[in-house]
Order: structure tokens, then C-alpha cells, then sequence
């Protein structure tokens, strides 16, 4: 059970460092989470039902989940569309497109299929299989997080910080925001397309409906992780992020296993994600005017 919601939580928590990237570091509010989550989970199945192969199927769903992005931030620069209803529009194509990826069909299960996760744990036949995972995803995600505080650190990273502080200050310094913005909303989604991906395959199936409560779990994991650990250092930003989300996650399995002591049902954890993040948010932005502000 342990091993179950610390692997959901690493898989979860690369979609919200994608969440994080948009949110925090670009003051991107972007809604294409809940349209390219299930955009990589699709196109993932669809490979391997096809044959196509598992390395397409990571490959060609970093692919659609950026040119997903790129699409957001080219309606919000080109039309001059309000970020979060940019992100709606992409969000509801997507719901469309998902379908059409996996032949017509809601879902497709990949029950008997090979999988990445089912070759990771046949290469370690005398362990555990759910250890097995969990330390794949913990050197995985790892990997990933290290990727991301380098990116960070270079020129265009830095760029990425300013224009989500001072996007006049970034205009000033002779750089195009909308190119920028088409680029990095890009980027977060590709993490989210490739976390969903990683999904279906541990989930064993793709559902057009995966996606539903993404931003929700993302902005939860990025509160959460702000209000464990206060830091403005990139490297604890990002494992912030991926601690919350695994909080979250038992938060999430707790709430649903053990809930029925209080007489709560699965349909109230909707409702108890939404007070999580107020609370969250409300003891974070406390923290903040004490602390002088995190992303002031």
C-alpha cells in the first residue's frame, strides 16, 4: 500500500512540476493540464495497441503534449485570449482529439500489452515488483527534477523567472514574451502529457476522462509543497512539488480507504481537494508577508 501511493505520487508529481512551471514560473494560469494529461495517456495506448513501440509512444507524447501547449499560448498571444480561457478552448479540442487518437473508443485498456513498467520489473525477476517500481520512478523522476533545476539555471531559464515576475522588464531586455510563453507552456505540458502517459501504463488503460481534476492535483501538490517547506532556492522549489503531490496522494487514498469512519463518500473528495488548497493557499500567502514574499 506504502509502495502504491509513493509510486501514484512520483507519476503525479512530474504533471505537477509541469503545473508548477506555468503557474509559478511564467504567472501562466493554463487549464490544458485536464486536455494533455489524458493527450499522452491516449497517445501512449495508441502506440502500444499498434505496435508502434514503447519509445514512440513516450517520444510522440512529449511531442503532443508540448505542440497542446504551443496551441494555448499561440490563441493567447496571436488572439488575444485571457490565459485561462485559452487553456479552456485547447482543453475541450483536446477532449475531441483524445478520442480520435484511441480509435473512436473512451478507453483503451492495455491489459497483456508490454509496457515500460512491465519490462522494468521482468528485469528484476527476484524482487518485488511494486519496490521494483518505485525505485525506477524515484531515479526517473529524480532524473527529471535534476533536468529541471539545470534548465533553470541557464539563460533561457532565467528569462522564464523574468517574464513571469516583470513581463515589461523582459520586453525592455529586447526578448519576445510570446515566443517565450509559447515555448515554456510547451514545455509544462510535455511533462504533463509524459506523466500521463506513465499513468496509463501503471493504471493498465487510457481513459479520455483521465485528465479530470489535473489542475486541481497540480495546484495542490505546488500549495502543499509551499506550505511543508518555504524556500525560494530552485532545487527545493521542484522537490517541493514532487512532495506534495505524494502528500496529497495519501491524503487523496486515506480520505478514500478510511473515510467511511466520519461517513465520507468518494464523492466528497472533490470537495475536500477544494478546502485542501484553500488551506493550504490561505497558510502560505500568511507565510509569505512574514518572510517578505517567496516570488516577490
Amino acid at each position: 500500500m506504502i509502495e502504491g501511493i509513493f509510486v501514484e505520487g512520483l507519476i503525479y508529481g512530474i504533471m505537477a512540476l509541469g503545473v508548477f512551471f506555468t503557474f509559478r514560473i511564467l504567472n501562466f494560469p493554463d487549464l490544458t493540464v485536464d486536455g494533455s494529461f489524458p493527450l499522452g495517456a491516449a497517445v501512449m495506448a495508441a502506440c502500444i495497441t499498434s505496435g508502434a513501440g514503447i519509445f514512440w509512444g513516450l517520444t510522440l507524447a512529449l511531442v503532443s503534449g508540448w505542440l497542446a501547449g504551443a496551441v494555448t499560448a499561440e490563441i493567447h498571444n496571436r488572439l488575444r485570449v485571457p490565459h485561462l480561457l485559452a487553456g479552456i478552448l485547447t482543453m475541450t479540442m483536446l477532449y475531441s482529439i483524445n478520442i480520435r487518437i484511441m480509435g473512436n473508443r473512451a478507453n483503451l485498456p492495455l491489459v497483456r500489452q508490454e509496457t515500460l513498467l512491465t519490462q522494468v520489473t521482468q528485469a528484476f525477476p527476484g524482487l518485488d515488483p511494486a519496490w521494483v517500481l518505485l525505485g525506477f520512478f524515484i531515479v526517473l523522476v529524480l532524473g527529471i527534477k535534476v533536468l529541471l533545476d539545470l534548465f533553470f539555471l541557464t539563460d533561457m531559464g532565467l528569462v522564464f523567472g523574468a517574464l513571469g515576475n516583470n513581463e515589461q522588464m523582459v520586453l525592455a531586455a529586447g526578448v519576445n514574451p510570446a515566443t517565450y510563453k509559447v515555448i515554456g507552456v510547451g514545455i509544462s505540458n510535455a511533462l504533463v502529457a509524459f506523466s500521463g502517459a506513465l499513468a496509463a501504463q501503471y493504471q493498465g488503460f487510457s481513459d479520455v476522462n483521465l485528465g479530470l481534476g489535473m489542475v486541481v492535483f497540480g495546484l495542490a501538490a505546488v500549495m502543499i509543497g509551499e506550505f511543508l517547506i518555504p524556500s525560494n532556492r530552485i532545487w527545493v522549489l521542484t522537490l517541493r512539488v514532487v512532495l506534495g503531490a505524494i502528500l496529497y496522494k495519501a491524503i487523496l487514498y486515506f480520505g478514500r480507504y478510511y473515510g467511511y469512519a466520519i461517513h465520507m463518500t468518494p464523492s466528497d473528495l472533490k470537495l475536500i481537494s477544494g478546502l485542501l488548497i484553500i488551506f493550504a493557499l490561505v497558510l502560505t500567502r500568511r507565510g509569505k508577508k512574514g518572510r517578505g514574499g517567496l516570488f516577490s
